[in-house]
């Protein structure tokens, strides 16, 4: 089973405009709602590609509801926390450019932790949890790092969506993927990357240092993907890119899902390149037949 952790999960708000002024009563043009949240947006695609998931984290109130229903009507399991506090609303404010407003999370008890973290005791080896998206002040800074460990001890495979260096402390424990685009990459060793040399070097560096497999991905140019001690790179599919928000979650649930289900990297590198862009050409994330429509178009070489 892949689990995915969101532990703090949001409604987006997504507002359009067309002229705003401030301090004036202004009108809504269009207006959509959609669960928020890096790990709920790795089940999301999940669910399109069909492959059985689990989300995890912490739900509370109304807001909290619309996305447990939300996940579950698209295919999703879910075993969230229910909290006390309500789940927060980010506003995405299109005004010509985009303002977001984003709230900073629930207060959630120690009570709440304790429940959260009996979810793991049914994990069992073979599983892998998907960590990916920002932490509520009150849980602190090192909360990933308790999932970690109860993931060590349960003998579970994890990966991680971080950066900088909470990401880099995280590669000695063995995470099985990570995914740093090149301005992340460089900044985790604090270097310049010029060019593909430079990025494969410091590529091999986290497969040194302990990652599984690394996906580096570079924006246009497509994207890098490093195993043991082979290279390879991809192209990126041509279209229209109408959304950044969701790409990398995109691709993170394409690899994780396809390589759960075939054990093939390259095929799962395939698959998520291909899924990261569909959902680049899309409003919302990608569904299943804009990425099946992609994976042809996708290009892998050894390097």
């Amino acid at each position: 089973m892949i689990y995915t952790v969101t532990l703090n999960p949001s409604i987006d708000y997504i507002v359009e405009v067309d002229d705003l002024e401030l301090g004036h009563l202004n009108r809504m043009k269009t207006s959509i709602k959609l669960p928020g949240g890096k790990g709920v947006n790795v089940s999301r695609i999940l669910n399109q590609l069909r492959i059985d998931n689990c989300a995890l984290g912490f739900l509370g109130g109304f807001t909290g509801d619309f996305i447990q229903q939300w996940l579950e009507n698209e295919g999703s399991t879910s075993r969230f926390t229910h909290i006390a506090d309500d789940t927060r609303i980010n506003v995405k404010l299109k005004h010509g450019e985009e303002t977001e407003i984003n709230g900073s999370g629930p207060t959630i008890n120690s009570a709440e932790v304790v429940d959260f973290f009996q979810q793991f005791d049914a994990m069992k080896k073979g599983d892998i949890v998907v960590l990916s998206g920002s932490i509520p002040p009150s849980l602190g800074s090192d909360f990933y790092n308790r999932i970690i460990a109860k993931c060590e001890a349960q003998d579970i495979e994890f990966m991680i969506d971080t950066t900088g260096a909470s990401l880099l402390d995280t590669l000695k424990r063995g995470p099985f993927l990570i995914k740093p685009n090149h301005h992340e990459l460089a900044e985790l060793f604090g270097v310049e990357l010029n060019g593909i040399e430079d990025i494969v070097i410091y590529g091999k560096k986290c497969l040194e240092l302990g990652a599984k497999h690394v996906i580096v991905s570079l924006a246009g140019d497509g994207a890098l993907l490093f195993v043991k001690d082979k290279v390879y790179q991809s192209n990126t599919p041509i279209g229209q890119v109408k959304n950044s928000v969701g790409a990398g979650d995109s691709m993170i649930g394409g690899f994780i899902g396809t390589y759960m289900e075939t054990n093939d990297v390259l095929k799962a590198f395939r698959v998520a390149v291909a899924t990261g862009s569909a959902t680049a050409f899309s409003m919302d994330l990608a569904t299943y037949d804009a990425i099946q429509k992609l994976i042809p178009k996708v290009k892998i070489s050894e390097i």
